[in-house]
Order: structure tokens, then sequence, then C-alpha cells
């Protein structure tokens, strides 16, 4: 069943490419080519490592992981594959990886075709990636596969019928790392024990950014003279609470990441603010200092910009979940989110120790914003806090390199 599912998912994304969808073009573009690609790449008696992730996210958890082993085992090559033509896109040139590309759709015969060509050493499944033809041959051919930064939260969906693939996909690993002490609970309750405990590479990447943070010229002049509010991969629904907010209250500066951008959406939003906008790949340092809205319409800047704000605010939080805690909280600002964050175990642990602030509503973030900017002990309290948290939870990398060191895996 779930291999006829896996030719029913191609047969639809055959179908929308046909109609236009510009990102199954791009996915089927990006699988037909794996296999040159690898032909291309490939030196004959070279030791290949193989890191696969699912999208942007999944890349960012993976470099540390990456630039570990590049750092301690020159010797092995690195080959780094993507589902999502996104996270593609933004990791093509990224220079750790000797081959960057897409994995093929999970059929048996293209698994043959992949491994045959790739016959890696060990393989990195990074968070929920779990892939059943994939991970079943990778066991047959008892070639070691890891899962790292995995969650699992509830036991009730992976006890039931629904769940058999999940289980036995998840048998198939020679050893899971996982985030929390609850995800290693619910892996009990299906017979599995080859489990540690260790947290979230996504920690020592953010900290690492922070570290070697640049200054970014345009947004050191735009925050002179007031207060600035950083709103991170927001989406409309997170949009339609804050914009209207500052529109009232004109007295602080916005920088707004959306989420995703093209000129459609930028358009959208300098319609819905009432103050001056500029783009920050057409900002100057002469048109900057009239601006009150700089929207960041490039990737790569958003775990560096967060620094720049007096409050910074995490998207997704009003919409379908929040994004990426950590890279704002890393910089020690105040940082707020909306309600929709209980799928993540960072925002969770940040809320518990006082590190991040949510608002329930639109009228709720108001009352938070205030409190904030209208109290510096409470605010210096809350970044500091965060920080701390960030800075406490890092070198998830070295637990996980050094535990598979310690059990010869």
């Amino acid at each position: 069943m779930y291999t006829l599912g896996i030719f029913l998912y191609i047969f639809v994304v055959r179908l929308v490419a046909l109609f236009g969808h510009k990102k199954a073009r791009l996915k089927l573009a990006g699988h037909k080519q794996t296999l040159a690609v690898l032909k291309e790449n490939l030196r004959p008696g070279e030791n290949y490592v193989w890191f696969h992730v699912s999208s942007r996210a999944g890349f960012e958890q993976s470099r540390p992981m990456i630039e570990r082993l590049r750092m301690t085992h020159p010797e092995y090559r690195i080959v780094l594959t993507f589902f999502s033509p996104s996270g593609y896109d933004m990791a093509k040139n990224y220079q750790q990886a000797d081959v960057v590309c897409f994995l093929p759709f999970d059929t048996r015969r293209n698994i043959r075709k992949f491994l045959d060509l790739l016959q890696p050493k060990m393989v990195f499944f990074i968070k929920c990636e779990f892939w059943l033809n994939f991970l079943t041959a990778l066991k047959e051919r008892s070639i070691p596969v890891y899962s790292i930064s995995a969650v699992f939260s509830n036991k009730r969906s992976m006890l039931s019928v629904a769940g058999a693939r999940l289980r036995l996909a998840l048998h198939c690993f020679t050893h899971i790392f996982v985030q929390d002490e609850k995800s290693k609970e619910v892996l009990k309750t299906i017979g599995i024990h080859n489990v540690s405990v260790v947290g979230n590479t996504r920690f020592d990447r953010v900290v690492k950014v922070f570290e070697q943070a640049h200054q970014l010229p345009l947004l050191e002049a735009f925050a002179e003279g007031r207060r600035v509010f950083v709103a991170g991969a927001s989406e409309r629904d997170d949009e339609a609470v804050f914009i209207p907010y500052f529109n009232r209250n004109r007295d602080w500066k916005l920088v707004i990441v959306p989420n995703k951008f093209n000129d459609e959406r930028i358009k959208a939003i300098e319609k819905q603010y009432a103050g001056t906008c500029v783009r920050y790949t057409r900002a100057t340092m002469e048109n900057i200092h009239n601006a009150d809205c700089v929207i960041v319409d490039c990737f790569g800047l958003l775990s560096k910009v967060y620094k720049y704000g007096d409050i910074a605010f995490v998207g997704g939080s009003f919409g379908k979940g929040v994004h990426n805690v950590l890279e704002a909280a890393v910089y020690g600002v105040p940082v707020l989110i909306g309600p929709e964050n209980n799928r993540s175990c960072e925002a969770q642990s940040l809320m518990a120790c006082g590190g991040i602030v949510e608002a329930l509503d639109a009228y709720d973030f108001g009352e938070k914003i205030k409190a904030i900017a209208d109290d510096a002990d409470y605010s210096a309290r809350i970044g500091v806090t965060a920080g701390n948290y960030v800075k406490r939870n890092a070198g998830v990398t070295a637990k996980i390199f050094n535990e598979i060191e310690r059990q010869n895996i």
C-alpha cells in the first residue's frame, strides 16, 4: 500500500505540473536529474556519507552535523539530498557538501540505482524523514542509518493501524537521536530502545550564526533613533495582527521578513502598512533614513536581522504554526509569538522558563507589546532568559558524535 501511495503521489505531481504548478515542475525536473548528478560528481574509491533533509529548516538542522563531520573526518565526502525545491535552491551552492541533489522518489527501482551509485558508508535522516522503502533497503544492505533531532509526541497514533508504516520505518534505524524524554517514552511503547535524548541540532546552528553574525550597515542606520520591531518569517495571518497595531502606533520602526515573498506578496504588505516602506534590495543609506519599514526581500538574512529589534516576533504563530523561535532568542531580545505554538518544543520550553511572551489575539498583542516596551527590567529579563536558554542547550552535535563513537555504531 505504501509503494502504491508513492506511485499515486508521483502521478499527482506530474498532473499538476502539466497545469503549470511551478513547485511541481521544479520537483520533477530535480528528481529526473538526480542519477545524472551522481554519475557526474561521484569519485570512484571515495567514501561517502549521505545526509537527507526535507526543506530549508531541515538543512539548517543538518549543517552542524555536516560541518562537524567535515572537520573531524576529512576522509569522508558528503552527499546532501532534498525533497523540497525551496530547500534545494537555498543549499545548491553549499560548499561543505560535495554533491547536492534531490532525493529520488521512494520506489524500489529508484532506490536500487541510487544506492548502487552512492554506496554510502553512513546515512543521516534529519528530523521527521521516514522513507520506508529507502530505510528498508539501507537495513538490507547493512548500512548504518541514523535519525537526528526527531520528535514523537503521540503514543496513540504510533500504535494505531495508520501508524504501521511509521513503526516499520523506525525499526530500520541503527540509532535514533531524539529531542526530548517524551519522544523516548513514545518509542519505547513500540519496542524501540536504540534511542538517545540529546536535543536539537538547531541550537548549535543558531549559536554559530550568532557568533559569526556580521553587521548589516543598512539596518544599523535604519535602527537609529526609534524602537524597532522585527517580524521574522511572517505570514499573512501574522501581518493582519501586527501591521494594524503599528499603523496606530507610529513611534515604532518595522523590519518585516516574510516567510515567502514575491512582488505581489511584498506589494500587499506595502499597501497594508500606512508608513513609508523600502525593500531591502532597493535600500540605500539615503532612502533608508526616511523609511518607517524595511521589507527584507532576499534569502539568508533572517537569522542576522533579529539582533536589530527591540522586540522580535516569530511568524506562523497566528497561522499554521510558529517558525524557528531560536533564531530570535539567541540574540537576547524579548521574543513575542502568537497562540499557534504547541508543536514547537522550543517555544513551549521558552514560555515555561519566562524567555518568550505569548499573545493570544490582536488585542492581547497590543497589551503585550506595551508591557514589554514600558518596563525595561521586564524586557531585559525576558531577553536574558531567552539567550541563556539557547546557549545552555547547545552542544547537541558533539553529543551525537560522541554516542556514535562510543557505541561503534
